[in-house]
């Protein structure tokens, strides 16, 4: 009987040139339905324990999640993972796009990676057929060029093509992964690890549908045009809709929690040039989309003038905005558009990049770097010029971008002179662009979270601060505990909603829900995701079960990082964000360490984790199924 899933699973081994087809069965896929949860559980029975991230023990684990490729609004991500480069972590990124559904569409719900080939490769699956076809022709092109000749080979414009691009190939440690050209697997160094393997590519077509595996399609098609309907009649979805996520420069700015200057300030005086309306006016000819997605939330942009930015890849969205812009002080539309097409040629994380290049032009002003080793760059706050050049240099891997190529923290361990206290990161990962001094909750998550700091992990503070608005009222249908609270409060029951949360959106991870489908953080009602999930796979899930799936997976991450040695001292946020921001409405404000550590010593026995060893506790293991996992320490 169908539950969601093509029911295979493909294994390639590079080294060998050979693959093999694994079948799912039912009560596993409740276990791990998918995504995050999925990838988890292979991440630890595949990897050897401190396996070389970008060796070819290394595993890529690719999985779509359970209602990718569904007729459903938001639900077209799915997860890459493996250990990351640049953190030594679990590494993982979602994206959407077209990609996932066709995997699924074309007989697979994931992918597993292993091994190195000799020489540059494509992988081309197609309604059930694989094949590894040599890519040394493609290797060093650029990402347009490689998805038209990649069409052209296999004779299908329609092929939906994943690649990795220069970055991935020079192995920089926040080298990103994108499928049409537009959509990408951000952050923790997926690209390098496809890199490290010779894998250029891999080209999907199905000629399946969702309809084919799902227990009940005539009702999750009626579902997925009443969610349609929903967007259109939800302020949060259909704001996404006309702004994006450019919406978010003024509120933050506003509101003092737009990281500007390598995070020392929170309100940007340019940001009335880097917003919406300069981008609107500016830069921006039109809107794209997800697969099956009525949102619309992708920014199209063009530049004819001085920067000529292609249009082939998208828009900046709002971290690549103020990473480039308030972050790296510059107040110039079309210099950010470029840096984006930048990194989106390259296939970089602009998030990585760009507070990198913050990192760097700190060390410069403060004279721990100078112009002998930037090559002449006046590598300062403000300067346009130097930032794109410097995005060249990291992508090249040529001069002071060789060093910065591996991240902040890795550069600031090689410059000394106390150049860490300039690298704000987590466990090796960049902070994304909203301070924590405005959202504690989200500085829990960036200290907590498996991949380093992820803005992506929990619901933002501010959407639980008022009990009259919408996202309130549909947190109160996931659970009736919740009350509303300042963002900046820190208290035990702040912790338990971080908590509760935190499982909600990992959950979504595993279902495969882009950040802004669900309520609370957007339109869609706890009620339907139970309904879409229920019709997908003939399962009478609750709200409880989503949670524990999202408990499972967070769980299984945190398992995989134990076993690699990171320790409680790792969860922890740095230490500017321990000193007050220099202005804007929260000028003067910080995060108390004090009560910092005692909210994770709280939430450590929320989640019943030894507050010693940061070890999940057999007990917990046992509640979640886990109990396996305890071999592989």
């Amino acid at each position: 009987m169908p539950f969601g899933t093509p029911g295979k699973i493909l294994h390639i081994d590079l080294t060998e040139s050979s693959f093999f087809i694994e079948s799912i069965q039912d009560d596993f896929y409740r276990l791990y339905p998918g995504g995050k949860a999925l990838a988890g559980y292979y991440l630890l029975h595949e990897i050897p324990a401190h396996a070389d991230p970008l060796g070819p023990e290394n595993v890529l684990i690719i999985a779509c999640g359970l209602l990718c490729g569904a007729p459903i609004s938001t639900a077209a991500r799915f997860t890459v993972t493996a250990r990351s480069p640049l953190t030594g972590a679990y590494g993982e990124s979602e994206a959407g796009g077209f990609w996932g559904p066709e995997l699924k569409f074309s007989g697979f719900e994931a992918i597993l990676i292993k091994g190195r080939a000799a020489h540059p490769v494509y992988l081309w699956i197609s309604d059930g057929n694989i094949e590894i076809r040599d890519a040394s022709h493609l290797w060093g092109r650029e990402p347009a060029v490689v998805q038209a000749q990649i069409r052209t080979e296999l004779g299908d414009n329609l092929i939906r093509i994943l690649q990795i691009g220069l970055g991935g190939e020079n192995q920089v440690l926040f080298a990103s992964i994108t499928n049409e050209l537009r959509h990408f697997n951000g952050r923790t160094g997926m690209g390098a690890v496809m890199g490290s393997k010779n894998l250029k590519a891999i080209a999907v077509r199905g000629h399946g549908r969702y309809s084919d595996f799902a227990f009940d399609s005539a009702s999750l098609q009626t579902l997925g045009h009443k969610i349609a309907q929903d967007v259109k009649n939800n302020p949060i979805s259909w704001g996404m809709h006309e702004q994006g996520t450019l919406a978010l420069v003024d509120g933050l700015n506003n509101s003092g929690m737009m990281p500007t200057r390598n995070f020392h300030m929170g309100s940007f005086d340019g940001a009335s040039k880097i917003n919406w309306q300069s981008y609107s006016n500016e830069i921006y000819i039109g809107r794209q989309s997800c697969y099956a997605c009525s949102v619309r939330c992708k920014r199209e942009v063009e530049v004819k003038d001085h920067y000529l930015v292609s249009k082939d890849y998208g828009g900046p969205e709002y971290e690549t905005v103020a990473g480039f812009g308030s972050n790296c002080g510059i107040a110039d539309i079309k210099a950010i558009a470029k840096a984006n097409e930048l990194c989106d040629r390259y296939i970089l994380d602009t998030i990585s990049t760009s507070a990198t290049i913050a990192f760097a032009m700190e060390c410069f002003e403060n004279g721990l770097i100078g112009p002998e080793d930037t090559g002449g760059i006046e590598l300062r706050f403000g300067n346009t010029d130097a930032m794109l050049q410097m995005i060249e240099l990291i992508a090249h891997r040529q001069g002071l971008g060789n060093l910065l190529s591996n991240g902040s923290k890795r550069a600031a361990q090689t410059i000394g002179k106390g150049s860490i206290q300039f690298a704000i990161q987590v466990k090796g990962q960049e902070l994304a662009l909203h301070d924590p001094r405005g959202k504690v909750g989200v500085g829990i998550g960036y200290a907590i979270s498996e991949t380093g700091a992820d803005h992506l992990v929990t619901l933002h503070d501010p959407s639980l601060s008022n009990s009259d608005s919408f996202s309130f009222k549909s947190a109160k249908m996931i659970s009736e505990k919740v009350v509303p609270l300042p963002a900046t409060d820190l208290s035990d029951q702040k912790v338990a909603q971080y908590w509760l949360f935190e499982n909600w959106i990992s959950c979504g991870k595993t279902i495969g829900f882009c950040f802004f489908g669900p309520a609370p953080r957007s339109y869609m009602l706890a009620p339907d995701v139970l309904d879409a999930v229920r019709f997908a796979t003939g399962w009478d899930v609750t709200i409880a079960e989503l949670l524990k799936i999202g408990d499972r997976s967070t769980t299984l991450a945190r398992m995989f990082n134990m076993r690699e040695g990171f320790t409680p001292a790792d969860d922890m946020l740095p230490g500017r964000l321990f000193t007050p921001l220099e202005n804007g409405p929260l000028a003067g404000k910080c995060i108390v360490r004090d009560d910092f550590v005692r909210a994770l010593h709280t939430l450590y026995q929320l989640k019943d984790w030894d507050l010693e060893t940061g070890l999940p506790t057999a007990r917990k293991l046992h509640e979640l199924d886990l109990s396996w996992s305890s071999e592989y320490l």
